[in-house]
């Protein structure tokens, strides 16, 4: 289809794709190029502790070249649809749709990605975001160059996460029927992939294994957890057992400080707690960790009630 377009033809679809707001096209069109060529020059990049003791690489976009991603993902990559087995980085899913399907299940294998996102190359992402059936090679090349970083993907921009999930599309998509097949549930979180029923680890593990490799992508060994029922069974931090709920670990935390804020008044209560920002933020925390709790799980009056004592709360220290 694209065979014999032209430059002139390559920039009007570039103006059309809507990428900056700037109304002078030569600008746009060079913006848009001087960017790409220069790619790490638009990147701050450093590294977070995780709990481990590891750390992660973060590369942050400047601001024009994040604003591009954030049109490049409203405008070209939402239109494009992704497995029902992927499970984050979409409108309308939350941490609860993960762990739904696993709920009361006799085993549970939690299977990791190994360095997920900087393992997803420029090719994968060219040919599973900007193929030549849909875009100029040229304008799919920019667009891939706007979307990665030193050849692979990034943890810190807009687009990667959705990127992520085009790219594992046919992967999940030929793993999940092969699980149903089995009477297994499959479903991926990013780079967490969790299966539950009644079935022989081993068998997934190889399976899954095999597949990655194809893809260029490897299981980190470290990260292999089967958990059968009766231990305490979580799916990204939410007990599954017998229904979807947030670990009791999480909401004692906020049952204690509930209680003690009932018993010596919110502002004794920051003071032995050393807490140092105001009574309005602290509030404002505490009420962000109860609406977590009522989203993996909306029927707990226990906490609905509390949600309604900070409410009123948060009126008095308005």
């Amino acid at each position: 289809m694209w065979k014999y377009i032209g430059i002139k033809e390559c920039n009007e679809f570039l103006l059309s794709l809507n990428l900056l707001d700037c109304d002078d096209e030569k600008k746009y069109i060079k913006t848009l190029y001087s960017i790409s060529n220069n790619i790490e020059k638009n990147y701050k990049i450093y590294k977070i502790k995780k709990r481990n003791g590891k750390y992660r690489t973060i590369y942050e976009p400047n601001s024009i070249l994040k604003n591009i991603q954030k049109k490049i993902l409203e405008n070209i990559l939402n239109n494009e649809s992704i497995s029902k087995y992927a499970k984050a980085y979409h409108k309308g899913i939350s941490l609860r749709d993960n762990a739904l399907p696993h709920t009361g299940k006799k085993t549970i294998l939690k299977l990791d990605i190994k360095n997920f996102f900087e393992s997803i190359s420029f090719l994968d992402v060219y040919e599973s975001c900007f193929p030549i059936e849909y875009f100029p090679k040229s304008v799919g090349m920019l667009l891939t160059y706007l979307c990665t970083y030193d050849e692979h993907l990034t943890q810190g921009s807009p687009t990667s996460a959705y990127i992520s999930n085009l790219v594992m599309k046919s992967f999940d998509e030929v793993l999940g029927k092969w699980c149903e097949e089995k009477n297994i549930n499959y479903t991926r979180y990013s780079d967490d992939m969790t299966f539950s029923g009644d079935f022989n680890p081993t068998e997934i593990i190889t399976k899954v294994r095999k597949m990655l490799i194809k893809l260029g992508l490897h299981l980190n060994n470290d990260k292999i957890h089967v958990v059968d029922k009766s231990h305490n069974q979580s799916v990204t931090g939410i007990v599954v057992n017998e229904k979807v709920q947030v670990s009791s670990n999480y909401r004692r935390k906020i049952r204690q400080e509930i209680y003690y804020i009932k018993k010596f008044g919110l502002n004794s209560h920051l003071h032995r707690i050393k807490y140092s920002g105001n009574e309005r933020a602290y509030l404002n925390q505490l009420y962000g960790k109860i609406l977590y709790v009522l989203q993996i799980n909306s029927s707990d009056l226990e906490f609905d009630e509390y949600r309604k004592f900070i409410l009123d709360l948060k009126k008095v220290h308005s």
